[in-house]
């Protein structure tokens, strides 16, 4: 009885951890999707996949989503850094509450619809980046602050929460398995991606 006893309690309370770990909200993922189906459908961008980043979520879980239009569900997840704002770089300080600003200098993840443009060699991560052209307001500054999507070392394969993803100057970074499958999604396709990071 005690090894049948011991299963169930080991369970309990694995089930309990596991409940108390912020989650991608599936509905509201659903209606940004959405969102942006009617949106690449009217700018002409690509229509079967586009990229989502729920900044509204601990930088520990998994945020970062490719999602499959045809499917109409997530391909692709994995963690995602947001930007240090004043904190010193490659630390957790703002794990959970991270600072948006558009503006040169902040060191900060600046929300809104990006559009994913050229690949191109980067110093980190698998040496691969894409340049990302803000396209709205609250991001447009995104070229002039060399802010790319790419990839980084510190950035884990796994979740690690309580604990966070090391926050760079602004960059989505992703780890570097996530971004050798992007990569090669994101080759194959003739239109622009979208990628829209959202709080």
């Amino acid at each position: 009885m005690k090894p049948l006893f011991l299963f169930f309690l080991i369970s309990f309370c694995c089930v309990k951890v596991n409940a108390d770990v912020p989650r991608i909200d599936l509905n509201r993922v659903k209606e940004k999707a959405k969102q942006s189906l009617a949106f690449c459908r009217q700018r002409g961008y690509n229509t079967r996949y586009c990229i989502l980043i729920d900044m509204t979520l601990p930088s520990g879980v998994k945020r970062f989503m490719v999602w499959d239009f045809r499917k109409n569900d997530v391909l692709v997840s994995g963690l995602v850094s947001h930007g240090c704002g004043r904190n010193p770089w490659s630390g957790e300080w703002s794990k959970d509450k991270p600072a948006f600003s558009n503006l040169d200098g902040s060191h900060c993840t600046a929300p809104g619809k990006y559009q994913i443009d050229g690949r191109a060699y980067s110093a980190w991560g698998i040496h691969v980046k894409y340049y990302l052209t803000g396209l709205e307001a609250t991001n447009n500054n995104a070229l002039a602050r060399q802010i790319v999507f790419h990839s980084w070392e510190q950035v884990a394969e796994t979740e690690v929460y309580p604990k966070g993803t090391p926050e760079g100057w602004g960059c989505p970074a992703i780890s570097n398995n996530t971004m050798k499958i992007v990569d090669a999604l994101l080759k194959k396709q003739k239109k622009h991606v979208l990628m829209w990071i959202y709080n």
